[in-house]
């Protein structure tokens, strides 16, 4: 193939030095160290997983039996999945400490078709995720208000699917509309609102986990699996949500002080803290109640309220509304930095990617919370939870597979941390996530599917024709530099 039909492919591939000279001009702020990264990091795998899905994979639903305590066996699964993939992150941020994440990598290892369907993908499960946690928030704060005898209109706090006479989940709109302009004020400020943010986060599960243990009758762990080992895979699927903050995290790398030093600990770092809290959470949680007594929208509320302390349960609620907002903002600042890098490259168009005195990209900042507020106020969260798993299990399959694809084509580009084990670890992360895919339900992979197709059109509509790695774009004749 030549160089002109290379350029033209949709398999053509963004050269790593294009991406160093980009990272000069982003408009992006240098602001974030290794404890603010890992901030980032920890404040958006931990919230919603502990606070809503523990309870809400442990109880079951009307498509899925209750776990019980076996949902703990569920987010061993789906973290040591989340591992494998967590390590090819690793090694590609401190490579290409960019603002695109896998969105970049697929790009750089696969070529831009596959680098475009990633993008596309996470902008959808991205949005979906801040959805997925505006929900989870709007159960506790309906039930801190309801502890301290103020009870919300059923219209306004639960959407029609859910079968409770709601109409629109009014909360979960607003929230989503707050943690918006939070980020919009700029990475800085958002860097040290999720430092402090993450800090009373933790200090919250631990004091959780020391007060429940004393609270634990051995009698709710019998029986541990209720419902066979089948369940427990589909909770996997459905809980892997809780486990992959990270990569949201490294949509940050451009304005990190030093990415490619301290990405790759912040992400390992990250992922290591939520675990160890995840295991001491769920143990905790099904051992103070029974699972089919669990309020699957605020597990540990209710299994405070059913031993007997309901002013813990209505102080689990305030602070628990509080600590979930940095998920929210970890999503969101992915979305909008995969959406700027996506409109920077040219496959989408540039008025995205331009950014405000405080080096933030203001316009996709607030289309993107309005997206979000529109999921979160009519769509139950079962739904959406499991529409933004399988696109993040499809980026790690990317992810995985460019490592092993560029661990070989490009063997000597410097790398600040390579994986162990290779090909095997990223082959087991192919693997464990490809089947946490099929664990879904066919529902969801049609919705999966209507958005590829949907992100297929406009790429051979606009993108392919305007990417920057076209040297017939319109955007070369408008610009000095091939940057937005």
């Amino acid at each position: 193939m030549n160089q002109m039909t290379a350029s033209k492919s949709v398999l053509r591939r963004k050269p790593i030095d294009d991406i160093e000279e980009e990272n000069k001009h982003s408009g992006l702020f240098k602001s974030l160290g290794l404890w603010q990264l890992t901030a980032i990091g920890v404040g958006g795998i931990i919230g919603v997983g502990i606070f809503s899905l523990a309870g809400l994979v442990a109880h079951g639903s009307e498509s899925n039996p209750g776990v019980g305590p076996a949902v703990l066996f569920s987010f061993l699964i789906a973290g040591l999945a989340s591992g494998a993939a967590a390590l090819s992150y690793a090694e590609f941020a401190g490579m290409i400490p960019r603002a695109g994440s896998a969105y970049t990598y697929g790009y750089v290892a696969l070529g831009e078709i596959i680098g475009w369907f990633i993008g596309w993908d996470l902008l959808l499960e991205y949005i979906a995720i801040v959805a997925v946690v505006a929900i989870g928030i709007s159960g506790y704060f309906d039930a801190f208000l309801s502890g301290i005898g103020i009870h919300m209109p059923t219209w306004m706090t639960s959407t029609a699917d859910e079968g409770k006479g709601g109409i629109i989940n009014l909360p979960a709109i607003l929230v989503c509309l707050l943690v918006t302009w939070i980020l919009s004020r700029g990475t800085k400020a958002f860097g040290r609102f999720e430092l402090v943010a993450v800090a009373i986060k933790v200090i919250l599960i631990l004091f959780i986990i020391g007060l429940g243990i004393f609270y634990i009758n051995t009698e709710n762990y019998n029986p541990f699996m209720p419902s066979g080992f089948g369940p427990v895979l589909a909770g996997a699927a459905t809980v892997f949500f809780a486990v992959f903050g990270y990569d949201a995290m490294s949509t940050a790398a451009e304005e990190a002080k030093d990415g490619k030093k301290h990405m790759p600990k912040a992400i390992i770092l990250s992922l290591i803290v939520a675990m160890l809290l995840y295991v001491a959470a769920t143990l905790v949680l099904t051992g103070m109640q029974n699972y089919k007594d669990i309020d699957p929208t605020a597990g540990f509320a209710s299994a405070f309220q059913g031993v007997g302390l309901p002013v813990i349960a209505t102080i689990i609620s305030v602070f628990a509304v509080l600590s979930i907002l940095t998920v929210m903002l970890t999503f969101l600042l992915g979305v909008t930095r995969v959406w700027f890098s996506m409109s920077r490259d040219g496959l989408l168009p540039g008025w995205f990617a331009k950014t405000d005195r405080h080096g933030t990209p203001q316009r996709v900042t607030w289309i993107a919370g309005v997206a979000s507020a529109f999921l979160a106020g009519v769509f139950p969260i079962k739904e959406v939870a499991d529409l933004t798993n399988i696109g993040i299990l499809a980026a790690f399959v990317v992810v995985c597979i460019s490592v092993i694809v560029f661990r070989y084509t490009k063997p000597n580009a410097p790398r600040t941390f390579r994986l162990p084990f290779m090909p095997v670890v990223p082959a087991f992360g192919v693997l464990a996530s490809a089947f946490l895919m099929f664990q879904l339900h066919w529902e969801t992979w049609v919705r999966f599917g209507a958005w590829l197709i949907i992100g297929l059109i406009i790429y051979f509509a606009y993108g392919r024709r305007h990417s920057l790695m076209n040297p017939d774009s319109p955007r070369h004749k408008v610009e000095n530099k091939p940057l937005a």
